[in-house]
């Protein structure tokens, strides 16, 4: 069939050969959704444990959206894009606004600072419907492992969901035009549409998850596949009438395995990958077990779906699903457990079950029953952003008063007789006298400060390549390279300020988890091919720059194996020797088991505090190490950051770590001085004499204030 030149993608004509077929109204769809949304919540409170309830979301997604968008098409010639956008914005946005202004609110009340800034970015994200890709840029920042769990992490299906929603009407009117071209049905152009990007979503997701599983996660393509597989599902079903037996296995196996996905799967297989085609096979059984017959047998699992309490709760499984997760994690932040006991769990629950029927009685009718007569698609679309203006509103200006305090802190640090760091060890009686002042860096924003100061010189866990930055003096007649993990990366700041002080060049080669070391390593479960590769090439990058010295770790600190010394540390330091290149080994840094900032602001600061035995050695382990070349010396600035065998998270009001294990900035540069003479003996060279190192700069200035 021809289409006229000027006909445009609104002018698409209904044909006999586009004849729409009517969907019958299936409460059991609105019963899976229920147990979908309860199935997320208990696996969540109680096992923290994926459930398969999102992927059947998404999958009910495809499969609604699929359905009315090609009906549309079939009856209209056409979509209305303003009118399909601005309906889901006015049913989804008011909704979400208030859990993510709710969320503000309670991490202002019930959240320490140092999960602020955290949580403003994340509800921003959520608030515009990017929160998948902000969660998965920061699952692949190493540094960001030891993060709280964010109130508000699980919009990011909401956020995938919402980039279906734009581009999926969009494909449905392509094969809409291109039926109308061909002159073929429009159904069977979209199943061809629908099924292409079906296949392709899950080879791409198939694949994503086996190389990079924690984005996997998150990745669109990734999960694309699984609404797409509910619109070929919603493309066939009406062709479907299986055998009154079929039926009934088909729809109990599909909810007995839906129930135990999350037993069965837990957190045992990569994610998505071919893990998730156990929950959307099980609901793909539920729908095909209802499909072709308006009444369900009476033992059927499909007429169970559709009794009237789980098709009242479907109703509230939006509300339901968004208020859990944040009832959730403020419970455990006022109860400090890590999951609930079977009565906390109950009332997470309850809570968020009042709290989703308010929400639907409140926000939802109240919107539905305000803008009943008003039915332009301009009336829908303000209906539903006017809720999120406010969140973004609240949320940039709580940022602007965190920035502000930050500056006021930042002045206050510039006196280094208040903020002393390390250096306070110096003086006993400037240690005695000391002040407390509001500590430096402000929790709020110690993360992220202290991580952009290097984050474009390191490179990530999935990286291959070597990133090199250069520092200091480039025509200097003596480089330092520091190779190795973030546990290298957090002395940057100590090292830079050593390399501008004496004229050296310093040089970072750094990777996220990975140590300076021949032996095969792992990260999060996996052999981390990555790091064998990026250290041949260190290797080889080190041999053609010919160094005077790498500055890398003596040692790693552990709270479950203890300090030691790994056999590949020393096999490098051997090939370094017969390179001709030094190496300084600086001992590893203790580990806490909790977040540092966190415990500062919840507590008195010298209670956050940790024994130095939980995971360091008495004593250096490599002071009697045997094989050791001569090239290598090395540093130990454990008594400036362990004192009477107890390792402090504030020293001199300054913050030491900005999670469990990793400097600060500031303190990594207050350390500068008191590393420095240690360093000038591991390199050889003499002091200069012309001015005073930092280390009598800084005794100068303590001596002349307690004189």
């Amino acid at each position: 069939m021809s289409v006229p030149a000027h006909s445009r993608v609104t002018d698409v004509v209904a044909t006999p050969v586009t004849a729409p077929t009517r969907a019958r109204r299936r409460s059991d769809i609105e019963g899976l959704r229920a147990v979908a949304a309860l199935l997320i919540a208990v696996y969540h409170i109680w096992f923290g444990t994926v459930s398969g309830g999102v992927d059947v979301f998404l999958l009910l997604t495809g499969f609604l959206i699929t359905g009315s968008l090609v009906r549309a098409m079939e009856r209209d010639g056409r979509i209305a894009f303003g009118a399909f956008w601005t309906k889901l914005v006015k049913r989804l946005f008011p909704a979400g606004a208030v859990v993510l202004g709710a969320v503000l609110a309670m991490t202002y009340l019930f959240f320490p600072r140092s999960q602020w800034t955290t949580v403003i970015e994340d509800v921003r994200a959520a608030a515009l419907y990017y929160g998948n890709w902000h969660l998965a840029l920061d699952s692949v920042d190493y540094m960001a492992d030891n993060a709280a769990a964010s109130p508000v992490q699980h919009f990011w299906s909401l956020a995938v969901q919402g980039q279906f929603y734009l581009v999926w009407p969009v494909v449905i009117t392509a094969a809409g035009l291109i039926a109308v071209r061909l002159g073929t049905r429009i159904r069977r152009a979209a199943l061809v549409a629908v099924g292409t990007v079906f296949a392709a979503s899950l080879v791409y997701s198939l694949w994503i998850t086996a190389t990079a599983p924690v984005w996997a996660y998150f990745d669109t393509g990734a999960r694309l596949w699984e609404p797409a597989l509910g619109g070929v599902l919603a493309l066939v079903v009406h062709r479907v009438n299986l055998p009154g037996p079929v039926r009934l296995v088909a729809g109990w196996v599909g909810l007995v395995a839906l129930v135990l996905c999350g037993l069965v799967i837990g957190d045992a297989l990569p994610y998505p990958g071919y893990a998730s085609l156990w929950p959307t096979t099980a609901a793909l059984l539920i729908i095909l077990a209802g499909a072709g017959t308006t009444e369900n047998g009476r033992l059927s699992a499909n007429r169970l779906l559709g009794l009237p309490p789980l098709t009242w709760l479907g109703g509230h499984a939006y509300t339901l699903f968004l208020w859990h997760w944040p009832v959730l994690i403020v419970y455990l932040e006022l109860t400090e457990r890590v999951r609930p006991s079977l009565t906390g769990g109950l009332m997470v629950l309850g809570a968020s079950f009042a709290a989703a029927l308010l929400t639907s009685r409140l926000v939802d009718g109240g919107v539905a029953r305000a803008t009943r007569r008003l039915r332009a698609p301009s009336w829908s679309l303000a209906a539903g952003v006017l809720f999120v203006i406010p969140v973004l509103v609240a949320a940039s200006l709580w940022s602007e008063s965190i920035e502000r305090d930050r500056q006021l802190r930042l002045e206050l640090s510039s006196n280094p007789l208040a903020y002393p760091g390390a250096t306070v060890h110096l003086n006993p009686e400037m240690a005695a006298g000391l002040p407390e002042l509001p500590i430096y860096p402000d929790t709020t924003t110690v993360a992220r400060d202290t991580v952009d100061q290097t984050r474009e010189c390191n490179a990530l866990a999935d990286d291959t390549t070597v990133v090199t930055c250069a520092f200091g003096d480039p025509d200097s007649d003596y480089t330092i390279v520091m190779v190795g993990s973030s546990h290298v990366r957090h002395w940057f700041q100590a090292m830079r300020t050593l390399a501008d002080q004496h004229g050296w060049r310093l040089v970072t080669m750094t990777k996220n988890a990975c140590q300076f070391s021949s032996e095969e390593q792992e990260y999060r479960g996996l052999v981390y091919t990555e790091c064998s590769d990026w250290n041949e090439q260190v290797m080889d990058e080190l041999a053609e720059m010919a160094p005077e010295a790498v500055f890398t770790l003596a040692s790693l600190t552990d709270r479950e194996v203890g300090e030691h010394v790994p056999d590949g540390f020393v096999h490098q330091w051997q090939r370094l020797d017969l390179m001709g290149i030094d190496v300084i080994a600086i001992r590893d840094t203790p580990r806490f088991d909790f977040r540092v900032p966190d415990c500062t602001d919840r507590n008195d600061r010298d209670e956050c505090s940790s024994p130095q035995a939980e995971s360091m050695a008495v004593e250096p382990p490599f002071r009697h190490l045997a094989n050791v070349p001569h090239n290598t010396r090395f540093l130990d600035m454990t008594d400036y950051l362990c004192e009477d065998g107890t390792c402090h998270g504030v020293i001199g009001n300054q913050l030491v770590f900005y999670d469990t294990n990793h400097l600060s900035y500031a303190f990594s540069q207050s350390l500068a001085v008191v590393m420095e003479p240690q360093l000038l003996d591991a390199v050889g060279q003499a002091v200069p004499t012309s001015e005073p190192t930092l280390f009598e700069a800084a005794m100068t200035l303590q001596e002349g204030e307690h004189s």
